[in-house]
């Protein structure tokens, strides 16, 4: 990475931004944060640089970027993809919208793709997030008390078997699985929603288990799966038994928080192995 120069932060939902911009500070650069209008937590980002800007206002957003000589951008935080109508794009953002074309009609990778192009083009270098908190990204195994059984082990091969075929269509990064039958599948409302619908759905006997990992290909500079306590919450409500994540590739951000949570509720919270990944 560059020394000396201005990190922007493109802020979405969550406490990732203002973690990503702790990381970045303790590594001695500048940053400055635009948070999105009705997505930023500003009480978690107010002690930062910043300007609250609306999503479509790209004019505006390109403009203060680059007077605050942000070179770097991170895209952090979610943001639910609007309908197009309510857009109201400034005249620099339907230029913008121009030039990403068809990919703003397909799915999540194909027009997150499209946007760190143009972002590209415009001159500015994306880095992911996981670049600032690399000691955020988990590890292999059991990371707290419990650990899953034969047949979580087997609902889990059986979840990432799922998530692979549901990469070559653009769907979603997380399923849930109970003693091998699919509750559900995530697409458009998130991991949470998703995780909402289970609780009705569960079976008699042990709990469902979720499973979240990458699309193959995905660029992880815009969409890295991500978990957190809230995460945990969701799932010991509706009934699960455990959550699995990929190592180095899912941003959790509150690891410690994860695990006494997992604890408490008596399920397991699970990295992938290289063994688990691996093709049948």
């Amino acid at each position: 990475m560059t020394a000396g120069k201005c990190v922007g932060i493109l802020a979405g939902a969550g406490p990732l931004p203002a973690q990503v911009a702790a990381a970045v500070t303790a590594q001695g650069k500048k940053v400055f944060i635009i948070a999105f209008r009705d997505y930023a937590d500003l009480s978690l980002i107010q002690s930062y640089p910043h300007q609250v800007i609306r999503l479509a206002a790209v004019g505006e957003i390109l403009k203060t970027l680059r007077e605050n000589q942000c070179q770097e951008l991170v895209l952090i935080g979610p943001v639910s993809r609007p309908a197009w109508r309510d857009l109201r794009p400034d005249g620099e953002g339907a230029r913008i919208l121009a030039r990403l074309g068809r990919a703003i009609f397909a799915g999540d990778d194909g027009l997150l793709g499209a946007i760190l192009r143009v972002l590209g083009e415009e001159g500015f270098v994306v880095r992911g997030a996981h670049e600032y908190l690399n000691h955020a990204t988990g590890r292999s195994g059991a990371l707290g008390r419990f650990s899953p059984d034969e047949q979580a082990k087997q609902d889990i091969l059986r979840g990432v078997d799922v998530l692979r075929a549901m990469a070559q269509l653009d769907i979603g990064q997380a399923c849930v699985v109970q003693s091998g039958l699919v509750l559900a599948v995530e697409a458009m409302e998130g991991t949470d929603a998703m995780l909402g619908r289970c609780g009705k759905l569960m079976q008699a006997g042990s709990g469902g288990v979720l499973i979240k990992i990458p699309k193959k290909g995905q660029d992880l500079r815009a969409d890295m799966p991500t978990i957190g306590p809230e995460t945990v919450e969701n799932a010991a409500r509706n009934g699960l038994r455990g959550v699995v994540f990929q190592p180095g590739v899912t941003l959790i951000t509150d690891l410690e928080r994860c695990v006494a949570l997992a604890d408490r509720y008596n399920l397991f919270l699970y990295g992938l192995t290289t063994e688990d990944l691996k093709e049948k």
